[in-house]
């Protein structure tokens, strides 16, 4: 038994190492014509000050189209006063499909033929000023069909967020490969080739999750899925309801792909059982095996973090290491937690909406009052 202990853990350390040597260092960006960023906004959004900012100072130039329900003064007011490169969409409010998927197929019958390069952004990130450049460099070098980042989250003060935080670590710091990569809605790009490859409008219908339908569309028609690793984009993680978070992101994957869940949820219980193991019967050499390799992720993935985020960024999201530091099967069992706790439902709740699906699709849907 502590043989394999000793090389589960090792593994996981290996993983993390995997993707700080793979960083890029050079980090290229490309800024062709033509590129239009989309964002789904809701209704309750504030205009997102910080957000404009941060796109205005992208080393890329492009178009911004801001897709809503109709009614959200904010996106009405920014497109008024920034008219020349913000162009407002009106989608209305779904009735068979999530919100955010109804806006986004709005905005895509809305590009116009010079449209080529297009990227999505969640209204919750932090974008580098290289992010727009970065999406598109693997697309313009021909090395991709679709280009994503990642999130990295910034947990508020408090116990549970960083926690929440630590398990999103995870799997941010996972070693990444084009053959099974998940692109992130929060940052991703593709060309208007491939949107329309995809018939993006016609694949996203009638669902609720943006990513995981291009992601597993994307496989389907066997397309380049390329990670670009340092793009973990900061985006800030509410203390309210943290880990309702993590359950519901865990059951977008479960109502899309059982298949996928059952990988994901068997790697987490494995090493779950191991460390009660090493906790229960493994004596001291045994805790001191899963501490020395939980030492040595966060040390890493330390170096991670201060590599790509900006430094007020990664002080925030250094608080998630210490739980990996100081109660490393805390953050394992946390994890599978959340994953058997999305598979007891298929309602999703969401945008202040309530979802129930399946396969992918919306079957029924209600307004939180």
């Amino acid at each position: 038994m502590m043989g394999l202990w000793v090389f589960l853990q090792t593994l996981t350390v290996l993983g993390v190492l995997n993707y700080l040597r793979h960083l890029p260092t050079d980090r290229k960006i490309e800024t062709p014509d033509g590129v239009v960023v989309i964002l789904s906004v809701r209704d309750n959004w504030d205009g997102g000050a910080e957000l404009i900012a941060r796109l205005k100072a992208q080393g890329a130039p492009f178009r911004l189209l801001v897709a809503t329900s109709g009614n959200c003064p904010a996106a009405t007011a920014l497109a008024e006063r920034e008219g020349d490169w913000v162009q407002l969409v009106v989608a209305g409010v779904a009735q068979d499909e999530g919100q955010k998927v109804h806006k986004l197929r709005a905005a895509l019958r809305a590009l116009r033929p010079e449209d080529r390069w297009l990227i999505f952004i969640d209204a919750d990130i932090e974008p580098p000023a290289r992010l727009v450049g970065r999406l598109l460099f693997p697309l313009v070098q021909g090395k991709a069909d679709i280009a994503t980042g990642y999130r990295m989250l910034l947990p508020e003060r408090g116990a549970m967020p960083g926690l929440v935080g630590a398990v999103e670590m995870q799997l941010a710091t996972l070693p990444r490969h084009a053959s099974a990569t998940m692109p992130w809605g929060g940052a991703m790009a593709m060309t208007r080739d491939v949107a329309d490859r995809l018939d993006l409008d016609a694949a996203l219908a009638g669902r609720l999750s943006d990513d995981m339908t291009i992601g597993l569309a994307g496989w389907r028609a066997k397309l380049r899925l390329r990670p670009v690793r340092d793009l973990l984009v900061a985006s800030l993680l509410d203390a309210h309801g943290a880990f309702a978070f993590g359950v519901r992101q865990y059951r977008h994957i479960v109502t899309n792909s059982a298949g996928m869940w059952q990988l994901a949820t068997g790697v987490v219980a494995i090493q779950s059982l191991m460390w009660a193991w090493a906790l229960g019967w493994g004596g001291w050499s045994a805790i001191a095996v899963g501490y020395g390799a939980a030492l040595g992720r966060a040390l890493v993935r330390r170096r991670i973090v201060g590599a790509v985020l900006e430094v007020e960024q990664a002080a925030k999201a250094r608080r998630s290491l210490m739980w990996d530091m100081v109660a490393p099967f805390a953050v394992t069992w946390a994890h599978l937690t959340m994953q058997v706790a999305a598979a007891t439902s298929s309602r999703i709740r969401w945008g202040g909406w309530d979802y129930w699906v399946r396969r992918g699709r919306v079957v029924r849907m209600e307004h939180i009052t």
